[in-house]
């Protein structure tokens, strides 16, 4: 994409589980008509009955599309305007949106021609973040880090060798040190309020859970709330003065797994196959890495202190059509609170930005009205975009 001109992404403020980079991304052709849709047969809705002018993304489920935008933002550091015509997704006016297109194809064949179709070459392969395709070696700074890409096969992830426990010992003593089993099932909701420190600036949040796996985040701005939901199913996204947004694909899946009150006590039960991968430095001290993976899900990297044996990081990916999304879930500040030990501080760091919460008060086993997972209101006036 050599001349396009870099975008540096802004953080989308609001969104305590999700970080969205930009609206609803459209590629391709024109939507297939009413006649057609009726005759579909029944099945996941698909990218171009959902989207107008699908080209590239035909036939891949239409919830799929948004994730897959998300991705390529996150690999170029751009956002949505960068290709598309706002308000006018569907426009081919701009020349990125026409380069997009025959970048995906060109990735495609050659995963098709050259890798068996296993996607092992994407946008990030060579842009790294930038809009220009990096060609050339970077020098190796001081204080470079790997990131954490997309991971590989098990038998090729890291080439690190087992040491120390096993994750199903490491999985117990967590459970252990967080209060156990008991203590765990026993919470069946949780309230928690502080604040979360977005770019630099701290606002007021609220964090209402609830069993089974109902969640809301009420970010307190001062031109109203921002709020994130999963009510259990479904989960949406709410700012003051624009229309409601549908999760889909990887930050449902992700909404999900906050949600769970009762997780600690059901790692065993997560995993098709589990393995630790030795240990890494985390702040001052070391972790042992457990690395996941879940029957037809992404899988997922955890990280326990190893003197505490409590969970510091959990690393989840997100699946799209043209690659994974991570994301990092740095945990801290462990504190009691009737019998268990939660985290009173998290920080989530995705590609598009970060957020970090810092929790002042907790209350848990108290009631929690389920209106508070209601789908918030449309604003006056209908939809604006």
């Amino acid at each position: 994409m050599t001349g396009m001109k870099k975008k540096i992404p802004a953080l989308i403020v609001g969104m305590l589980a999700v970080f969205v980079a930009g609206g609803v991304a459209i590629l391709g052709a024109k939507a297939q008509s009413n006649t057609a849709l009726a005759a579909a047969p029944q099945g996941p809705r698909l990218a171009e009955q959902q989207f107008k002018n699908i080209q590239v993304l035909k036939g891949v489920p239409a919830d799929q599309v948004i994730p897959a935008m998300q991705f390529i933002t996150a690999s170029l550091g751009v956002e949505c305007d960068f290709c598309h015509v706002q308000g006018a997704f569907e426009k081919d006016d701009k020349k990125p949106k026409q380069t997009a297109r025959k970048m995906m194809e060109m990735t495609f064949a050659i995963n098709a021609d050259n890798f068996d179709r296993h996607r092992e070459v994407t946008c990030y392969t060579c842009h790294r973040g930038n809009t220009d395709p990096v060609g050339t070696p970077l020098v190796m700074a001081e204080d470079a880090k790997e990131g954490f890409g997309e991971p590989k096969k098990a038998e090729e992830d890291d080439a690190k060798k087992p040491t120390g426990p096993t994750a199903d010992q490491l999985f117990d003593k967590y459970l252990q040190a967080i209060g156990g089993a008991d203590a765990v099932n026993k919470i069946t909701s949780r309230v928690q309020k502080g604040t979360i420190n977005v770019g630099g600036r701290d606002v007021a949040i609220e964090i209402f859970s609830k069993d089974p796996k109902k969640r809301v985040s009420f970010m307190h701005m001062a031109n109203g709330d921002s709020i994130t939901v999963f009510d259990g199913h479904e989960g949406w996204l709410g700012a003051p003065g624009r229309p409601v947004r549908e999760m889909h694909g990887p930050d449902l899946e992700g909404a999900a797994m906050d949600a769970d009150l009762h997780s600690a006590a059901q790692l065993k039960q997560m995993f098709a196959e589990v393995r630790v991968g030795g240990t890494e430095k985390i702040g001052d001290h070391e972790a042992y890495e457990v690395f996941g993976r879940r029957a037809d899900k992404p899988p997922v990297r955890l990280y326990f202190d190893e003197q505490s044996g409590l969970l510091v990081r959990l690393v989840r990916y997100g699946e799209t059509p043209l690659g994974q999304l991570p994301t990092q879930i740095d945990y801290a500040d462990y504190r009691e609170a009737n019998g268990v030990k939660i985290p009173f501080r998290w920080t989530l760091a995705r590609p598009s930005g970060r957020f970090t919460i810092q929790v002042t008060e907790v209350k848990q086993n108290v009631p929690v009205d389920d209106a508070k997972f209601a789908r918030p209101p449309e604003p006056a006036g209908g939809p604006k975009e």
